[in-house]
């Protein structure tokens, strides 16, 4: 890939095969990077702190994620093919301006997580810090935890405005020595810690039956399917960036596998700690108990956030022009990263404001779900033949494009509604009337993506051919399987 590739980064315009990478391991380091993160050795705890046993925490880990990444490793391909943003393959299935509300809503999410995942690993920073002797870990560090997320902040926005490149540099080159301090950390953690590998629960509760069950479903959709899917909006953004000559089953492999290792291995690591007594935090414990390796703990922590933010700023940056807001991306990389570190500002004050804000945030991605199923059956049903996408950059007023897609946005409502019905999250708005029938069983996201798919396909199956043939007319043809695909010149 040549330097003229971040220009045409700065606005949104289709990936020229001339300019895209023949390469791999850039896709398989970009999403192990963003999930070698604190956060997923805290999540793999979950199922123990609900109660439940070893074999089925790790149960639901696997088969989960086998799953959520076989469905993320599709949207992958998307790119490719069409060598479009995840949010401006909206365009053709919710119409010109009706993709403005998807396009909002990850643009609103992403920032969201942006602060959090900044936040989030302060106070474990903070701890690390204490075991080095450079702060008291019992004071509250206020202008430390500020100063660091302002560090964090700086690093992942500048990274994020040297565009695709640099983000598949810096996670190729900063995430192979973090898997080794993993490794160490496992060696460690397996080899020297008392865990109990035939934890069954705790003593005093013993999940049974429904209560079993609950509990599994609700760490399948936290770090399970649900996990995989969250990531559905975000997969196009760089896989466009990939040579359409490259094979799609080694792309989806690559892209598919780096989700998938690092989710389950930090999500074993923190259910296998987490045994030593049903409740405790892995990550306090990690901070606790591996002394010399503190400093190499430490940048794991600090890199665990910048490596997924980094993805966060990008998709921010195109999901907001696929809003026609006309500001260029380094811009736009800038605006996130300023809005994310005053919230993050904020929740280092107001602790409650910000637990609260994540729990809204793991609720909210259930919309991923949704929108995930509409987009496979219109790109992989409807549209598998299509091999030219270019009036996806059309202007508003195009006629090769519906200007709001009311079959689309009815199956997204639809979706949406059934998503929330099946869902039982922290907040008590977001526990359903169905997931409280069925005794607090959770399967939003089979419901969700089930609801939207069907109505979508039985809603739209005619009016796509219509919208087809229009294309035909106007000089935007389907193409046979076979065809290349087309190559945009340079803006």
């Amino acid at each position: 890939m040549s330097a003229t590739t971040h220009d045409v980064e700065e606005s949104l315009q289709p990936i020229p095969e001339g300019e895209r990478t023949t390469r791999l391991s850039g896709q398989f380091w970009i999403w192990a990077g963003a999930n070698i993160a604190p956060i997923n050795w805290v999540l793999g705890a979950l199922g123990i702190s609900m109660g439940l046993g070893l074999a089925d925490t790790l149960l639901v880990l696997v088969l989960g994620n086998l799953v959520g990444m076989a469905v993320f490793g599709l949207f992958v391909l998307l790119g490719q093919r069409t060598g479009t943003t995840g949010m401006l393959l909206g365009r053709s299935v919710f119409g010109r301006r009706g993709n403005y509300l998807p396009s909002a809503i990850q643009a609103l999410v992403v920032v969201g997580w942006c602060a959090v995942n900044t936040w989030i690993v302060l106070d474990l920073v903070m701890a690390l810090f204490g075991e080095l002797g450079w702060v008291d870990p019992d004071a509250s560090n206020i202008g430390w935890k500020i100063g660091v997320a302002f560090g964090i902040m700086a690093i992942q926005v500048g990274i994020s405005m040297a565009g695709y490149r640099a983000i598949s540099a810096f996670e190729r080159w900063t995430v192979p020595p973090t898997v080794v301090v993993l490794v160490l950390m496992s060696v460690v953690a397996w080899f020297r810690f008392d865990i109990d590998w035939s934890y069954a629960g705790p003593d005093e509760v013993t999940l049974g039956g429904t209560e079993r069950i609950v509990a599994m479903s609700g760490v399948m959709t936290a770090i399970g399917i649900g996990w995989g899917l969250t990531w559905l909006t975000y997969a196009a953004d760089y896989s466009r960036f990939v040579s359409t000559g490259v094979p799609r089953r080694k792309l989806y492999l690559a892209s598919a596998l780096g989700q998938f290792i690092p989710v389950v291995w930090l999500g074993v690591l923190g259910a296998t700690l987490a045994t030593r007594n049903g409740s405790v935090d892995p990550g306090q414990l990690i901070v606790e108990n591996y002394g010399t390796l503190a400093i190499p703990v430490l940048l794991l922590v600090l890199h665990g956030p910048i490596a997924t933010n980094v993805l966060n700023v990008y998709s921010f940056s195109v999901a907001a022009q696929a809003l026609d807001i006309r500001v260029g991306r380094r811009k736009l990389n800038l605006v996130v990263g300023v809005l994310a570190l005053a919230a993050a500002v904020f929740f280092v004050y107001q602790e409650d404001a910000a637990k609260t804000l994540d729990a809204w945030l793991v609720g909210v991605v259930g919309w991923v779900a949704t929108w995930g199923a509409i987009m496979l059956v219109h790109y992989y049903i409807l549209e598998r033949r299509t091999r030219r996408f270019d009036h996806l950059f059309d202007p508003v007023g195009s006629p090769r494009l519906p200007d709001v897609n009311a079959r689309a946005l009815i199956a997204f409502a639809v979706g949406v509604v059934c998503t929330w019905m099946f869902l039982q999250g922290t907040v008590p708005a977001l526990q359903g009337f169905g997931s409280r029938a069925l005794g607090g069983l959770d399967v939003s996201w089979l419901a969700g993506s089930a609801a939207a798919g069907l109505t979508y396909y039985l809603l739209a199956r005619k009016s796509h051919r219509q919208w087809t043939s229009r294309r035909v007319i106007a000089g935007s043809p389907s193409l046979p399987e076979d065809a290349p695909a087309p190559v945009a010149p340079l803006a």
